[in-house]
């Protein structure tokens, strides 16, 4: 029976690495060939811009694949093996005392707004877990980790206050957005996605399998739309133009606070990007490491096809314009 059980662990561990090459090589295929041919083609055409397009592009693809799907991984681990009970004795019965425990939880997960997406949508999916604890979760997994919080204090060597104001801020933004969902979000708002259908009478692996398929591909796409849109902006919009807002204080927080949104930098590597625009403040490099992990144009994107356009814009707004007086706040008090 053991033996059998063992068989049984490895058939699946080598259905799930099939998988992953097979499933997932078509996305990378294209992005990997749209890097590599995308600017000679340009070159060849004499549109230099045309071929940083597609460099932009492809480095954010390539760059939230891997944690899109780690966050598919999980996402199917939870649908397939964790029993609904277990989130119900970890989670408080009350809303308003399970979302900060919901935050609180998102240092477990090193990974990018990418792989909280699915995650969250597993949670809510399943039942055991309030869509306001859940989505409490999807904001503060990518922007608290211990991950994310290194790179930081290498970002900023010698400013511990500036990787103390980032976990106070993002937190803090994760914990008020929950709690105002739990007070003002209405189902009507939010499409809880379905589970995927893994056919009658298949096992608990069969629907892993299912789960990890459903998604990676599902996600992909919006992540190459969103990819898209951001490219988009990088080779339109010129670098001196950026450099006019930079004499007031204000109007410089509410600038990288857009920056943010559509140059959709993954949460390891956006506290490098904020250290090298010295010509800015502090709290608006902090707002630009806040808003960037929660609102971006490929996690709107990756919102709007797993819950629902109206919920994404509702929450994105919201979210983007408590992300930005939390680090006001946070870096009037920290910094």
């Amino acid at each position: 029976m053991v033996r059998g059980r063992l068989t049984d662990v490895v058939r699946l561990v080598a259905r799930t690495v099939v998988y992953v090459v097979l499933g997932g090589s078509a996305l990378v295929t294209v992005v990997t060939v749209a890097g590599l041919l995308g600017p000679a083609l340009a070159l060849d055409l004499y549109t230099p811009p045309v071929a940083a397009w597609w460099t932009v592009f492809t480095a954010v693809v390539v760059q939230g694949i891997p944690f899109l799907l780690l966050g598919a991984l999980v996402s199917a681990a939870i649908g397939a093996f964790v029993p609904e009970r277990v989130f119900t004795r970890l989670l408080p019965r009350s809303q308003a005392l399970a979302v900060p425990v919901a935050g609180a939880a998102g240092v477990v997960l090193p990974g990018c707004e990418c792989a909280s997406v699915p995650v969250a949508g597993s949670l809510m999916r399943r039942g055991g877990v309030a869509p306001a604890a859940a989505l409490a979760f999807l904001l503060s997994a990518p922007a608290v980790n211990p991950v994310v919080l290194v790179a930081t204090s290498l970002a900023f060597p010698g400013q511990p206050q500036m990787v103390v104001a980032r976990f106070a801020a993002s937190l803090g933004t994760a914990v008020a957005m929950g709690w105002l969902w739990a007070r003002f979000g209405r189902s009507g708002w939010l499409r809880l996605p379905k589970a995927p259908s893994a056919g009658p009478g298949t096992s608990r692996a069969g629907s892993f399998m299912a789960g990890i398929q459903h998604d990676f591909l599902h996600a992909g796409g919006f992540l190459v739309l969103g990819s898209a849109a951001a490219a988009t902006f990088n080779i339109t919009v010129p670098r001196s133009l950026l450099d006019v807002f930079t004499v007031s204080v204000w109007v410089s927080v509410l600038l990288l606070a857009v920056l943010a949104v559509v140059l959709c930098v993954c949460s390891e590597a956006d506290a490098f990007v904020a250290a090298s625009l010295s010509q800015f403040g502090p709290v608006a490099q902090l707002a630009f490491m806040v808003v960037g992990p929660m609102v971006d144009l490929k996690l709107f994107a990756l919102q709007a096809g797993t819950f629902g356009r109206s919920f994404a814009v509702r929450f994105s707004s919201a979210t983007w314009v408590v992300a930005v007086v939390s680090s006001v706040l946070v870096g009037w008090w920290v910094l």
